[in-house]
């Protein structure tokens, strides 16, 4: 196998890997909403496959993420087909090292329209928490959700798809259920360093969070050559209903000290880029950068960088 078309991909990628990358709580990558979907009606698609993900996103602060993922999917017929995502997740920061297996997320793809110019793809699902993200340090502070390996909610998951041979437009919504049992207040750590403190201070309090409901648009354009693939596009994923959590004062607030609420816009644009070496398996890079922020995130997902490396085999 020739290894000078991978390694001039690995580069390229690694060349516009350099600024910010998605921070959505998880829906992005499930079932009709997955970035880089195949069109193919030549080739009669193998649509039960097996991913193995390595996820590496540096955030606003010192935390960084590690994320090990098998992401399964098991065709039921010809048109129905089930996704199962195993994540197992560290974070490396200045308050405390964490890790545990993350949300499990499932959801089942139904074909709803099939056709030689496009396709139609409706998904139902949900993501189960691991753990109630109630992390502490050795000394018994309550870690934030930046440290946080699981967002400790039960979330409702639908979405849908348009796919053709050049484009992917894909819209989707997550409702989480309940809120958590995270702890983190600045106001209660207990540390007698002030420039500890201070730092502290940086993280959002997330008292008993419960997160609002993302509603997110994916426009895709893809580039498909015989081995290699590319895409680029938009995401754009919007907080309708804002975080609330607890104050010091034991009040529900969705406010920062400075007045922000925690809901708006954060987009982001995305680009992959695979090579296939073979009809069974083949490898895929992603990379985002994000070009809008909410100003309060409580649930500690923004990211300055994120990028994926992605083993594929299809059975």
């Amino acid at each position: 196998m020739r290894t000078g078309p991978i390694l001039v991909l690995f580069s390229f990628i690694s060349g516009i890997a350099c600024a910010q990358g998605c921070s959505d709580a998880g829906f992005c990558t499930m079932g009709a909403m997955k970035p880089d979907q195949p069109f193919n009606k030549k080739i009669a698609l193998k649509l039960r496959t097996m991913e193995l993900s390595f996820y590496r996103g540096t955030t606003t602060l010192t935390p960084i993420i590690y994320v090990a993922t098998v992401d399964m999917n098991f065709s039921l017929n010809s048109r129905n087909s089930f996704q199962i995502k195993l994540p197992y997740q560290t974070v490396q920061g200045r308050l405390a090292n964490t890790g545990s297996v993350g949300d499990i997320s499932l959801c089942f793809t139904r074909n709803i329209y099939s056709s030689d110019n496009f396709d139609l793809n409706l998904s139902v699902g949900g993501k189960v928490p691991t753990n109630h993200s109630d992390f502490s340090t050795s000394e018994g502070n309550a870690l934030p959700m930046y440290y946080q390996t699981s967002l400790g909610t039960y979330d409702v998951i639908a979405g849908i798809s348009l796919i053709n041979r050049k484009w992917l437009f894909a819209t989707g919504i997550q409702i989480p259920l309940n809120k958590n049992n995270n702890q983190f207040d600045w106001h209660r750590w207990q540390d007698n360093n002030p420039d500890e403190i201070q730092y502290v201070m940086r993280y959002a309090n997330s008292t008993n969070l419960k997160r609002g409901t993302d509603i997110m648009l994916r426009v895709e354009r893809n580039f498909r050559l015989n081995r290699f693939n590319f895409s680029a596009g938009l995401l754009p994923i919007y907080r309708i209903t804002a975080d609330r959590i607890t104050n010091f004062a034991g009040d529900r607030t969705s406010f920062d000290a400075r007045g922000n609420e925690a809901k708006g816009l954060a987009l982001s644009w995305i680009t992959t880029a695979g090579y296939s070496f073979s009809v069974r398996s083949g490898i895929k890079l992603l990379v985002g950068h994000k070009i809008m922020q909410r100003e309060f995130s409580p649930d500690g997902l923004t990211r300055e960088l994120v990028s994926s490396f992605t083993y594929i085999y299809r059975f």
